[in-house]
């Protein structure tokens, strides 16, 4: 395992990115308050205090399960940084602080390996969290600023701002989680710089970015069939996942909440669950997500009329069905021509997707695989 000098760096950086986006969401909550537009305001402090909350009990809970092993201070210290919904902040220190040492300080070389080891696992510890929050939060919030850019017209710059900060968020978590995840899984290559890490985000934006157009449609059209659709696709995650029998937490209740936050990821895009073979239902995901894009492109047409004539509705409409078909290609691309098994021995190729071997860190192995 490796840290370098630009993990140490990016590290520092997430810091930033971290406080930026709590700044965004509390500026804008108070700009919705101001506006008068209360119902958008509370819908943004939800979900930013539902995301918060969630991945503040991961995170102790994952402290608990390392204190065994690595010394993180007192846990009575560590559950009142979280209470006061700082966990992050404080994993934010310990990966500063290993990857400190990783990089700038050098020792024996055991103690040396044991430090990027940790500093890698730190790496991955948050961008496990942040894909979290990307999909409680960022994609919920980015569906929400769309609503209200396509019912009323008219958005500020700081909303524009938002969305901006949101699409960015999401495809960076997205990518920067497949690469910390597959650095940190011993047996397992990275994936390359270049035209695979290209296709991966290609893939990834694309078929994500459709969907949430296409459901912001739908919302504008019909709230309760919008609620329905995201019912069935989420209720759907959660039994693929309890159906795999996943064991991710070493409770049985943070193992329920994880199923049901993968239930919530689902809806919006495809991971491997179990690191298990993936072949017929990813096929299966993404044959039901264009069945759905073009029944909820027909529905607006025979549910609102008026704005399925709009040029708004035939832009994106159009943007929608290019970047999903895109975003399908290059999935098959990604898969069939570079995806890090097909070109790494120690890794089983066999009939999957997203295969993984892995014997050390039990939390890590046993996570979502891109």
């Amino acid at each position: 395992m490796s840290f370098t000098k630009w993990n140490f760096i990016m590290t520092v950086f997430g810091i930033f990115s971290f406080l930026f986006d709590i700044g965004v969401d509390l500026w804008i909550s108070i700009k919705y308050f101001q506006q008068e537009l209360y119902l958008f305001g509370l819908l943004t402090i939800f979900f930013a205090l539902a995301s918060t909350l969630i991945v503040q009990a991961f995170s102790y809970s994952w402290f608990k399960d390392d204190s065994a092993v690595h010394s993180h201070g007192s846990m009575k210290y560590v559950l009142l940084f979280h209470v006061f919904l700082a966990g992050t902040l404080l994993r934010y220190w310990y990966a500063v602080k290993h990857g400190y040492q990783a990089t700038y300080k050098h020792g024996r070389q055991k103690c040396e390996e044991e430090t990027k080891k940790q500093a890698v696992y730190d790496m991955t510890d948050l961008s496990m969290l942040r894909f979290f929050k990307t999909y409680l939060e960022s994609t919920p919030q980015l569906l929400l600023q769309l609503y209200i850019l396509m019912e009323l017209g008219q958005i500020t710059i700081l909303q524009y701002i938002s969305i901006l900060v949101s699409v960015f968020s999401i495809s960076w978590s997205t990518v920067d989680y497949q690469m910390s995840l597959r650095k940190s899984l011993p047996g397992t290559k990275g994936i390359s710089m270049g035209l695979p890490l290209l296709f991966y985000t290609i893939y990834k934006f694309f078929t994500l970015m459709s969907w949430i157009v296409s459901v912001v449609f739908l919302l504008t059209c019909n709230t309760y069939v919008f609620a329905g659709l995201l019912a069935v696709l989420g209720g759907a995650g959660l039994c693929w996942a309890w159906m795999l029998d996943t064991d991710f937490c070493n409770t049985k209740r943070m193992e329920i909440l994880y199923r049901a936050v993968v239930g919530i990821i689902l809806i919006f895009t495809f991971f491997n669950v179990k690191g298990s073979k993936t072949r017929v239902p990813i096929s299966v995901y993404y044959f039901v997500r264009v069945l759905s894009t073009s029944g909820i492109l027909t529905l607006c047409f025979y549910l609102r009329p008026a704005f399925a004539r709009t040029f708004i509705f035939a832009v994106l409409s159009v943007a929608t069905v290019v970047t999903l078909g895109l975003g399908i290609l290059s999935m098959i691309l990604y898969y069939a021509c570079f995806h890090p098994s097909l070109h790494y021995t120690g890794q089983t190729k066999g009939d999957t997707v997203d295969g993984i071997i892995c014997t050390e860190q039990s939390r890590i192995k046993n996570f979502m695989m891109p």
